[in-house]
């Protein structure tokens, strides 16, 4: 059978310094999905980028050819055809799932418009029959009104709705070829494992081939035939998935398996034991928001978290866990008095045992100050977090700068100090930001949030960016600084076996309340909710023979409307949350 697409000896570099990715080669068949796997760095974005023509103007192809057997048109070498060809070819019949979708969207048009672009530029299709077209597509990445959506702008949405609309304008056209670049990396693990099998459908139903780049080997054992492991531009091993995922022959292979994060197998309960030291306090939070409505119609109401009851002991870890949307980021943002909630809601914070408690919404502007300068926030996103026109040495004294802490050489030597506690150099002060990898980055980011000694943290999805060897090393370095400083944490993730790791206590949230709550081994060992099952479903492992159970995931990660009759509930009328036992809460009906 003849390849669909066949990279040949390929090698790429910048300028006079030497190739970035050298000699690679591969073959994706028709309906084959092969994985791309590696560490951040390794080339494997840039090789997917070539195959479309779309690297950056300094880049350089040095050798190699790129060959596109389209099952509709004649074979062509995608590195000899003219620009105006490779248009016709790059959208149609090659799609690209690109990993940042907030860099990918236009902030100045509407999802539907953008999305329905790709129908009247390659399918002539009316705007009516694409508008049908997006919305069906809409539904089923997932998005549980489709029309909002269409109406949305991309600010509107979460980092996890936006991959979803990325991943829809990718597919809308259904292409031959999809090259999906981490296309679920900022998504929860039940939308991710919805959109894998939504892959999966679409490659039954239009014999589409996919191209998975990926460092998440439970992704790979869950989509690929065979597999293609990057690292430092060469290709280190290459075969079908079960060779490679069931006896990995190279080093750098199992070392990426030894990363890998797990949910562990917990034989019994977690014992229970509560201290009185809490350093935050979260009393029936609740947050709604209006919506701007387009024409006549009325605004709408969106409840984003609902009488939410949460308490973090000093020197502790709290997890708040859930899927994209379900409120967890505005439970965050309300801890640090970021946003405002509803009335009746409170937040309470003690900077210190000895002190008196501090009400996060009523607090002065000197209370603001000091509380500012004590709870400090790690961000999801490594690149956006960073300003580009500031030097390191700017952004890490700047907090101080803020609140008058230090002389000019002070600064720089807490600088210094914390750029070593995260495991960087302070020869990097001189630098900018785009000189620095994903995972040194977020490294940066932890440094300047410790540059004010904070005793509390907020930590905003900050591994879920990035490649399972680095997420290793910052989950290490944030346990690490957390018993060296007495640090308490809320840590906000989607990722229950990072969760598992680092968190005391988890609480799950859907669609803005806490269904369960619990200390990580009793939420494993006995998990009750249906949507926390799902969760633990749509986990993916490193094993070719346990797929993920999709059916299991629908149950627990469909309407709320659906569950058993224990569960069900309609909007936030949900069943009040009951200790079923002693520390583990679940939200059901008695």
């Amino acid at each position: 059978m003849t390849p669909l697409l066949d990279v040949s000896d390929l090698s790429i570099g910048f300028g006079a310094a030497e190739s970035v990715v050298r000699d690679v080669n591969f073959r994706v068949m028709p309906g084959e999905t092969l994985a791309l796997v590696g560490e951040s760095g390794s080339g494997k974005t840039i090789t997917c980028r070539s195959v479309l023509r779309i690297l950056p103007e300094v880049a350089q192809i040095r050798s190699g050819s790129i060959t596109f057997a389209s099952p509709n048109g004649p074979t062509v070498d995608l590195m000899d055809i003219s620009e105006r060809a490779m248009r016709s070819i790059r959208g149609d019949q090659i799609s690209m799932i690109f990993q940042e979708p907030m860099r990918s969207l236009s902030p100045l048009h509407r999802l539907g418009d953008q999305v329905s672009e790709v129908l009247k530029l390659h399918r002539d299709m009316t705007k009516r029959d694409a508008k049908a077209a997006v919305l069906e597509t809409f539904d089923r990445v997932g998005f549980p009104d489709p029309l909002r959506v269409w109406r949305a702008y991309p600010f509107e949405m979460s980092g996890g709705m936006r991959q979803r609309a990325m991943i829809a304008m990718a597919m809308v056209a259904k292409p031959d070829l999809l090259i999906a670049d981490e296309p679920t990396t900022a998504l929860d693990v039940t939308t991710q494992a919805q959109v894998l099998g939504l892959i999966k459908d679409l490659q039954q139903d239009t014999g589409m081939a996919v191209i998975l780049v990926t460092h998440d080997l439970g992704v790979v054992a869950n989509m690929a035939e065979s597999v293609v492991v990057m690292n430092k531009g060469r290709i280190m091993e290459s075969g079908p998935a079960a060779a490679i995922l069931g006896a990995p022959a190279h080093g750098y292979t199992k070392k990426l398996f030894a990363a890998a994060p797990a949910i562990p197998k917990v034989a019994e309960p977690a014992r229970t034991e509560r201290g009185t030291d809490h350093i935050l306090e979260m009393h029936n939070v609740s947050k709604t928001f209006t919506m701007r409505s387009g024409g006549w119609s009325q605004p709408t109401i969106v409840t984003a978290c609902h009488e939410v009851n949460l308490t973090l002991e000093r020197g502790k870890t709290v997890a708040v866990v859930g899927e994209s949307g379900s409120g967890k980021t505005t439970c965050a943002r309300i801890a640090l008095g970021a946003e405002v909630p509803d009335p009746g809601s409170d937040v309470i914070f003690r900077p210190s045992q000895d002190q008196d408690p501090i009400h996060i919404n009523a607090m002065s502007p000197a209370e603001r100050v000091a509380f500012q300068r004590q709870a400090q926030m790690v961000f999801q996103d490594p690149y956006s977090s960073l300003s580009p026109r500031m030097r390191i040495h700017q952004t890490m004294t700047e907090p101080m700068e803020i609140h008058d802490i230090g002389t000019r050489s002070e600064r720089r030597e807490k600088a210094e100090e914390m750029l070593r506690w995260v495991g960087l150099n302070s020869s990097m002060l001189s630098r900018y930001p785009h000189a620095f990898s994903g995972g040194q980055r977020q490294r940066l980011s932890i440094a300047r949030a410790l540059t004010l000694d904070p005793v509390l943290l907020v930590c905003d999805e900050p591994t879920s960016a990035l490649d399972v060897s680095v997420q290793e090393q910052i989950l290490s370095l944030l346990e690490d600084i957390r018993d060296r400083m007495g640090l308490s944490y809320l840590f906000i993730s989607h990722d229950l076996a990072v969760v598992a790791r680092i968190a005391d206590e988890v609480a799950v949230m859907r669609q803005g309340v806490v269904v369960e709550q619990a200390a990580p081994d009793t939420l494993f060992y006995d998990p009750r909710h249906p949507y926390t099952r799902a969760l633990i479903a749509a986990q993916p492992t490193p094993d070719i023979n346990r797929p993920i159970d999709l059916n299991l995931v629908a149950k627990g990660a469909g309407s709320p409307a659906s569950w058993p009759d224990e569960f069900r509930f309609e909007g936030v009328a949900a069943p009040a949350l009951q200790e079923l036992e002693p520390g583990h809460k679940v939200r059901c009906h008695v």
